[in-house]
């Protein structure tokens, strides 16, 4: 049986026809045959590879023929499959050419960003549908869980607590004691200056209960508890258990992303007070430690600063930057699809998505509260 690459020419243009089985049987043969390339095509300006003659071909010989073109047409703009009579031979050695040639041309590389940039803008319409479809079910499922309360799995609430308060409650804690010390030290060498070290009290209360405080304690949970829901749900998905609860006719918007969200809800205002009242006490040890403001003198003046309208307009936002954490993070596990990698990869772009939303939601508060004058 011949197997063979012949290789014929007219002018500056070449033909190539491979001939006989290019097949994983007869592999020795078919690499021996590519092994140079025919001195009749160089110079061609053009190269049509005729595939009428090959008897069979499998992805082994597409390989070794698609690496033979690659050798014979490095740029890939001079051999061209013919795929009138074996269009499956034709796109299965393209589509081993196409992978082989990885790397980018340098005006491609110099265009990558704005490339990126596209693909996000043209992708964003759909993201933000599939984000109020998410948001819109799980609407939908708060009139079926107060007429069914037994579609919910409430006895997972007191571990989602644990996980999300009580576990969370170290780092958020040590967060805002190290927000608080900055503030302190930053209001001191500010405030200084002007012979004001008084109001340091007033500045700490004002930016971190109306600001501060939320947003620390909901990006630490976001990043913390947000990842490990996206990735808990994310493995019940590639591991067909969402399946498994659907044929068992619950639903996992209620079974699974209600109870994760009352949860965050019930939480994370609670981090946030804790917060408040570490970042106090961080101010404190800031300011006396280097000015000659007594811890009594700060304690006045702390108690002074502290208003309903500080301590309240912090604590409205935390239920709703708790909101989006859960519905950000058990979104996005309900989207997987694939295996480990997909995991992965949902999970950071839930913790990416719920940071950003919490920002843009604690954005929206502040500019609420000028808008209202409190």
């Amino acid at each position: 049986m011949t197997i063979a690459v012949r290789a014929e020419r007219e002018g500056d243009r070449g033909r190539l026809v491979p001939v006989g089985p290019f097949d994983l049987a007869h592999a020795p043969a078919v690499a021996t045959a590519v092994a140079h390339i025919p001195p009749d095509l160089e110079g061609c300006r053009s190269i049509d590879v005729d595939l009428t003659h090959l008897d069979r071909i499998d992805g082994a010989g597409a390989v070794l023929l698609a690496r033979f073109l690659d050798r014979l047409d490095p740029d890939g703009d001079r051999a061209r499959v013919v795929e009138e009579r074996n269009a499956e031979a034709a796109r299965l050695i393209t589509r081993y050419r196409q992978k082989r040639a990885e790397s980018p041309p340098a005006r491609t590389r110099a265009r990558s960003a704005l490339t990126k940039i596209g693909a996000v803008a043209a992708d964003l319409p759909a993201r933000v549908i599939d984000t109020l479809d998410f948001t819109g079910g799980c609407v939908a499922a708060l009139p079926k869980t107060v007429a069914s309360p037994r579609s919910v799995d409430w006895r997972s609430l007191p571990r989602l607590v644990q996980q999300i308060g009580a576990d969370a409650l170290p780092v958020t804690s040590a967060a805002n004691l190290l927000v608080g010390v900055i503030i302190g030290f930053l209001g001191v060498s500010q405030l200084g200056r002007f012979g004001a070290v008084v109001y340091v009290p007033e500045l700490v209360v004002v930016a971190h209960f109306r600001e501060l405080g939320p947003l620390v304690t909901a990006i630490v949970v976001a990043g913390r508890s947000g990842a490990g829901l996206a990735s808990e749900i994310a493995t019940m998905k590639v591991s067909e258990e969402i399946d498994a609860l659907r044929s068992m006719g619950f639903d996992p918007m209620r079974w699974l992303v209600v109870p994760r969200c009352v949860a965050l809800v019930l939480v994370v205002p609670l981090l946030t007070w804790v917060g408040d009242a570490l970042a106090l006490l961080g101010g404190l040890v800031a300011t006396v430690a280097i000015t000659d403001l007594t811890p009594r003198a700060y304690v006045l003046a702390t108690m002074d600063a502290i208003t309903a309208n500080h301590f309240v307009g912090g604590l409205i936002k935390s239920p709703f930057l708790a909101l989006a954490i859960g519905l950000i993070a058990c979104g996005q596990g309900l989207a997987t699809q694939g295996g480990a990698a997909a995991v992965g990869a949902r999970t950071t772009t839930a913790v990416v998505l719920a940071i950003f939303g919490v920002i843009v939601i604690n954005a929206l508060f502040t500019l609420l509260y000028v808008v209202m004058g409190v």
